[in-house]
């Protein structure tokens, strides 16, 4: 982590890369505090892009969405996996093809922008498969996709999370349909979405951020996104990934900075220091490790969250420097109440 400034975040890079699911919004609502953090965020100048896996809707559906939340967007403002799926695409079949779209609105708005043809059956000559989440797939979708596979058409799948937040829970994502086709076919997919390079490479161009910062609720898919494409990130605990995975994190899964919300973005992240003895501190908490587990020194910080920080870089540093397991750590995030 970072030796910074003392500036909060909104200072220090000049783009937001924004997950929408469990970071912005949960189904219909917006999450807690998301909306005036992101306003005093814009407010100071930071742009806020908002980049999703979530291929079913249109970016003028999505910007729509979010400023009915309260968060003004224009369809500009929005990055959808479906729009890099769409690019992949374009690069293997000539202009003007039928591609076959296994997905909703969104998928078949970003097939379109390349200049290629949706269709919905392969008796339509599409020449290639494209995959992204909808409500609305089934059996009869699925079965037409993996007859196109089956018979060797290119398939790009928009991403392969396995579940999305909803605002009555988790629930199944693109993932668990795209495991239907490779079940019913063998072939595995060439995959667009977060975290793979092509959905980075999508963001930076529509967004030309020079210093981004990449904002999301996922060690899966935000979080390793970041860490492939070399830029920072800052998890926040509003959708899927709880604070008891990050201990035992491989590098790929470690965010540079942590926040229980979107109002991370207004604060200045303390210095992260290491001590000569083995120890971390970070906003006023210390953790150092005793006899193989992690221990909470006697001062205590105002943010437990930072408290979390030096806990995980402690972990990180001995599992890194032993190259194997962290030390006992539970007892200690148990006691920043995480």
């Amino acid at each position: 982590m970072p030796e910074l400034p003392e500036q909060p975040l909104y200072r220090l890079y000049d783009t937001a890369l924004l997950d929408l699911d469990g970071v912005v919004y949960a189904g219909p609502r917006a999450i807690d505090h998301a909306v005036e953090s992101l306003a005093q965020a814009r407010e100071a100048g930071m742009r806020l892009a908002y980049v999703t896996n979530n291929a079913s809707r249109t970016p003028q559906a999505v910007a729509s969405h979010l400023s009915e939340l309260g968060v003004p967007a224009e369809p500009s403002d929005v990055i959808t996996s479906a729009q890099a799926a769409a690019r992949l695409v374009s690069g293997k079949v000539p202009q003007g093809s039928a591609v076959l779209v296994i997905g909703g609105e969104g998928l078949v708005e970003a097939v379109r922008e390349r200049g290629m043809r949706p269709v919905r059956s392969l008796d339509d000559g599409p020449l290639a498969v494209v995959q992204g989440y909808d409500p609305t797939v089934g059996w009869e979708q699925l079965a037409e996709a993996s007859y196109a596979v089956a018979q060797g058409l290119p398939w790009v799948a928009s991403n392969t999370d396995l579940t999305i937040p909803t605002a009555r829970g988790t629930a199944p994502g693109n993932g668990t349909l795209v495991a239907a086709v490779r079940t019913a076919t063998g072939v595995e997919p060439e995959v667009a979405g977060k975290p793979l390079p092509p959905m980075h490479h999508e963001t930076v161009i529509r967004t030309g951020a020079k210093h981004p910062l990449v904002v999301g609720d996922r060690l899966d898919t935000d979080i390793e996104g970041a860490f492939n494409g070399g830029v920072d990130s800052l998890l926040v605990f509003t959708g899927v990934s709880r604070a008891e995975e990050l201990p035992e994190a491989p590098p790929k899964y470690r965010p540079t900075y942590v926040a229980a919300d979107l109002r991370g973005l207004l604060r200045v992240q303390p210095e992260l220091r290491a001590g000569a003895d083995g120890s971390y501190s970070c906003g006023g908490w210390t953790v150092v490790v005793r006899e193989g587990e992690l221990s909470l020194g006697e001062a205590r910080g105002e943010d437990p969250y930072d408290g979390l920080r030096a806990l995980c870089a402690a972990a990180w540093a001995t599992a890194d420097a032993t190259g194997g397991s962290a030390p006992k750590w539970r007892k200690a995030l148990a006691e920043l109440g995480l």
